[in-house]
């Protein structure tokens, strides 16, 4: 995958705030917990299905969780 198509995400830090596992997270989505691994290291993409469902689990616009540039550090 090029740097052009690649998609940033918090999952991890969304699921942390809210103390939800990955295999939590993946049940709650159907699909398997390696995937919500695979997601948080920026190994897979999701589908625009699958990213809408992952932002309606953390009642939060989808733009909270994906974004096409790296997200600022937080207290930096």
């Amino acid at each position: 995958m090029s740097e052009k198509e690649h998609v940033h995400n918090r999952i991890a830090v969304l699921r942390a705030e809210r103390g939800v596992s990955r295999r939590e997270l993946a049940a709650a989505l159907g699909v398997h917990y390696q995937t919500v691994g695979y997601l948080e290291r920026g190994e897979y993409s999701p589908s625009l299905h699958l990213a809408l469902r992952i932002a309606a689990f953390f009642e939060v616009p989808v733009e909270v969780v994906f974004a096409l540039e790296p997200f600022p550090r937080l207290g930096a």
